[in-house]
């Protein structure tokens, strides 16, 4: 059955690689030399040279990464070298539009990428003056330029200083004021040897994003670290068990105290995938059952009951999960076309989720591409 007329695709995870003037044009004078700047570097085949991102001192070597939209399978492997080499619309907001009706795709939430999904480069930066300002010029680019682009397109996720959870609270202020609709966080804050969620750290940004009712979106890698088996395991190895980094996230947080503490907190993960959550829901009962006793965990509530009201899943193309789809609850499904990604199906995503939803009720196939999200995100069209 195609999918209905009516029902508009809202991404929760699509990615947009910045353009070089984001931070030249924002931050003060001084910060020009080391701010996060497009360098153009000669290649020793004689072709055009390629640029690359710089950033206090330090060589970033990839300005698109994974921008392979448009691709072949067979023409992955090599990141882009210049803007050049990628279609504009990675990084040319009106270009992104056009790519994103060719693709069937009504709205999206675009991550960041040369700081990292939830902003990782400026977390480790030295100068945290300087850090704080890269942060606010990335989020004044995403909600004055980018989503100005079409506002009842885009959804805006901004970035927050995450050495400093009242540092960060103050930044969601500021954004929310301007129409950020999430924070874009970490799927494990201790990888950045940040507080994990054990502690109370965290209460500042926790607290005020559920007083703006601004879900997190934690997309998996924005803790630097990627499941690998071995030293000299190919990269697919990793890539296949990437969705484990979501199932670390939502094991810690049902096991937390954070939800107990916050309980209007959301927490959206990103390109997790949702075929495993079935599984986990009902391991971590079975742990909770058995072993909740003798560990400084919530002795009432179980897991599962508290996944209902703060986790959503997100996933491109997931059948056995669909299968699953009332075990893992419908309207804690959110669907996602991850543009430019590998894992992208563009210019086909539309044609492709007709064949991925042909089994499921319209009215479950709605609230998972459409409604969800924009309840989630307060995404509404005025």
């Amino acid at each position: 059955m195609p999918l209905q007329p009516y029902m508009k695709l809202l991404s929760v995870d699509d990615h947009l690689i910045e353009p070089p003037d984001v931070w030249t044009k924002r931050l003060p004078r001084k910060y020009q030399d080391v701010g996060p700047h497009i360098v153009d570097e000669p290649r020793d085949d004689g072709s055009a040279p390629g640029q690359v991102w710089y950033y206090e001192g330090e060589r970033f070597a990839q300005i698109g990464l994974n921008a392979v939209a448009g691709k072949k399978p067979e023409e992955f492997g090599v990141e882009p070298l210049r803007f050049a080499d990628m279609i504009p619309g990675c990084y040319d907001a009106e270009a992104r539009l056009i790519d994103m009706d060719l693709d069937g795709v009504h709205a999206a939430l675009c991550f960041p990428s040369f700081p990292g999904f939830a902003g990782r480069v400026f977390t480790n930066a030295k100068d945290k003056e300087l850090a704080l300002l890269s942060i606010q010029a990335w989020n004044d680019f995403l909600l004055d330029e980018w989503c100005a682009a079409d506002p009842t397109r885009f959804i805006p996720g901004v970035l927050v200083p995450m050495w400093d959870a009242e540092l960060a609270a103050k930044e969601a202020r500021r954004t929310h004021a301007k129409g950020a609709k999430t924070i874009l966080f970490s799927e494990n804050p201790a990888k950045l040897g940040l507080p994990s969620f054990y502690t109370d750290a965290w209460a500042p940004l926790f607290h005020t994003a559920e007083e703006l009712d601004m879900p997190l979106s934690a997309h998996f890698g924005t803790s630097g670290a990627s499941p690998k088996t071995s030293e000299d395991a190919p990269w697919a190895v990793s890539i296949s068990l990437f969705g484990c980094n979501s199932m670390y996230a939502f094991s810690d947080l049902l096991f937390s105290p954070v939800f107990h503490n916050h309980p209007k907190l959301k927490f959206a993960l990103s390109e997790g995938g949702i075929g495993w959550i079935p599984y986990m829901l009902e391991r971590c009962d079975q742990v909770w059952e058995k072993h909740r006793w003798y560990q400084n965990i919530n002795k009432k509530v179980a897991p599962s009951e508290l996944y209902r009201e703060h986790i959503y899943g997100c996933f491109i193309d997931d059948q056995n999960g669909l299968e699953f789809r009332d075990k893992i609850g419908v309207d804690n499904i959110l669907w996602e076309a991850d543009y430019p990604h590998s894992d992208s199906l563009w210019p086909e995503s539309r044609k492709h989720a007709e064949l991925v939803f042909q089994n499921v009720p319209d009215e479950d196939v709605h609230k998972i591409v459409e409604l969800n999200p924009r309840r989630v995100f307060n995404f509404y069209e005025s």
